[in-house]
C-alpha cells in the first residue's frame, strides 16, 4: 500500500510540529508521522522555556498551558554556596509540556497538515542516493518529496544515509519528576544546583509550580540518573531541608544531546530538526525554542523545494545555511563553555559560585535579557570587569583540573 505527500515529518515534538505548520502553511502537502498514540506523551522535558524565544517566533502560548512565570534564578554550588540573579519581569515560562506540544499539533493540522498518530516510521524509502518517503511499521510505504526527520534523540533515520549522528561524548541522562511542596521555595525563581558530585556533565534543578508544587531534575553523565537524583534529593546541604517528607512523583527519564549540532543536516530529500540534529544549548540542555527556530527554517526550505520542484542538496542545504546563520554562533560558544565546566571540580565550582556573589554577578546579569542566544550575550557580559574576573578564574581553574 502506497500513499503521497508533499512532506512527511517524523515526530510530532515541537520541532517537527512547527516544520509541519511552517510548510503547510506556504501550501505543501504535509503528513505528519507520530509513534506515540498520544502526541506529548511520554514526555521527556521539564518544560522551561524563553518567553522573548516564543515572541521571536510569534508564537502565543494559551494561559492553560503556562505553570508558572520565572523571574529569577538561584544558583547553587556543591556546598551550599548560592548566587541569586532576580530581574524585574518574567523571561522563562514553566509550561505544561505534554499540553504544549498538542497545540502545536493542533496549529499545525489547522494549516493543513494531517496526522498519523501511533504510526511508526521504520527506515527511509532510498533510489540510489536521494530519500523518496519513508516505510512504515506493517510494510506500508509512505511516499514523499521531502522528509524532516523530527525523530529526538534516537536518531535513527539520518545513519542511513551516511550522516554523523550526536556527540556520543557529550550526551546526558536526565530524569525529571514532581513535588508536592518545596519548603523556603520562592514562587518565581528556578534553582539549579551544580556540581561534578550530584548531577555530572549538567545541573540539577527546582523549578516551582504557582500551585506550590515544584518540578525537580537533573542530568548526568555517569551513573544511573535515578541514583543520581535520589542521591541530590537526600545529600545535598541544601535541598535536603527544602525537600523533607516528599515523594517524587511522575517520573521520566530521556537522553540530551549536549554536544552542539551534528556537522551535516541535510540530504537529497531529507532534513533533520531538533534533537536529532542535536539542536539543543549544550549549556543548558535546552532544545525547544532551538528546535523551533530550525523546524520553521526547515519548514521553509522543504515548501521551497516542492514549489521548484528540486529536492537536491543543493536546494536543501540552504536550510544548514541559514540556521548556522541564526544560531551556529551562539551554538558554538555554548559548546567551549560546555567543556570547560565538565572540567571543573566541586572546589572550583564553589570559588566560583563564592566570586559570583561577591562581584554581585547577579546585577550585571539583569541586563541579559536573551537566555536563548548565549554566545552573544556572553560578550555583552563580558563588558563588565566583575564578570571578566569570573570568566578568567573558570577558564583556568577548568585548564588546571
Amino acid at each position: 500500500m502506497q500513499a503521497q505527500a508533499d512532506v512527511v515529518v517524523v515526530g510530532a515534538g515541537p520541532a517537527g510540529s512547527f516544520a509541519a505548520l511552517t510548510a503547510a502553511k506556504l501550501g505543501a502537502d504535509v503528513i505528519i508521522c507520530e509513534e506515540h498514540k498520544e502526541v506529548g506523551l511520554p514526555s521527556h522535558c521539564p518544560g522551561h522555556i524563553s518567553i522573548k524565544g516564543l515572541d521571536k517566533l510569534g508564537l502565543h502560548v494559551p494561559e492553560t498551558i503556562i505553570e508558572n512565570r520565572i523571574a529569577g534564578a538561584s544558583f547553587y554550588s556543591p556546598s551550599g554556596n548560592a548566587f541569586k540573579v532576580k530581574l524585574s519581569s518574567p523571561v522563562t515560562y514553566s509550561i505544561n509540556r505534554p499540553m504544549f506540544d498538542k497545540h502545536l499539533a493542533r496549529l499545525a493540522e489547522k494549516a493543513g497538515a494531517k496526522s498519523r498518530l501511533g504510526t511508526r516510521v521504520e527506515n527511509l524509502l532510498l533510489d540510489k542516493k536521494s530519500v523518496h518517503g519513508v516505510s512504515l511499521k506493517g510494510a506500508q510505504e509512505l511516499k514523499s518529496k521531502v522528509v524532516i526527520d523530527a525523530e529526538g534523540c534516537a536518531a535513527t533515520l539520518l545513519k542511513q544515509v551516511g550522516l554523523q549522528t550526536f556527540d556520543k561524548r557529550l550526551i546526558v541522562a536526565g530524569i525529571n519528576g514532581e513535588v508536592d511542596h518545596v519548603d523556603g521555595l520562592e514562587d518565581d525563581t528556578v534553582e539549579v544546583y551544580l556540581g561534578q558530585t550530584f548531577a555530572s556533565g549538567l545541573y540539577a534543578w527546582i523549578m516551582p509550580k504557582r500551585d506550590g508544587s515544584a518540578k525537580v531534575g537533573l542530568a548526568t553523565r555517569t551513573g544511573n540518573p535515578r541514583e543520581h537524583l535520589k542521591h541530590f534529593l537526600n545529600r545535598h546541604p541544601v535541598v535536603c531541608r527544602k525537600l523533607r517528607f516528599n515523594d517524587v512523583k511522575n517520573l521520566s527519564c530521556h537522553l540530551i544531546p549536549l554536544g552542539g549540532p551534528i556537522p551535516k543536516t541535510y540530504h537529497n530529500g531529507l532534513l533533520v530538526v531538533g534533537d536529532a540534529a542535536s539542536q539543543v544549548k549544550p549549556t543548558t540542555g535546552g532544545g525547544v525554542i532551538m528546535g523551533l527556530t530550525c523546524g520553521r527554517i526547515a519548514g521553509e526550505t522543504a515548501a521551497k523545494a516542492v514549489k521548484n520542484n528540486n529536492f537536491s542538496e543543493d536546494l536543501l542545504s540552504d536550510y544548514q545555511k541559514r540556521w548556522q546563520k541564526a544560531i551556529g554562533f551562539d551554538m558554538a560558544v555554548m559548546r567551549r563553555i560546555r567543556l570547560m565546566l565538565n572540567r571543573l571540580p566541586d572546589d572550583r565550582i564553589d570559588r566560583i559560585i563564592s566570586l559570583c556573589s561577591q562581584l554581585h554577578i547577579g546585577d550585571k546579569l539583569e541586563r541579559v535579557r536573551d537566555i536563548d542566544l548565549q554566545g552573544k550575550a556572553m560578550f555583552q557580559l563580558l563588558k563588565s570587569p566583575s564578570a571578566c574576573t569570573v570568566a578568567i578564574y573558570s577558564l583556568l581553574s577548568s585548564l588546571a583540573s
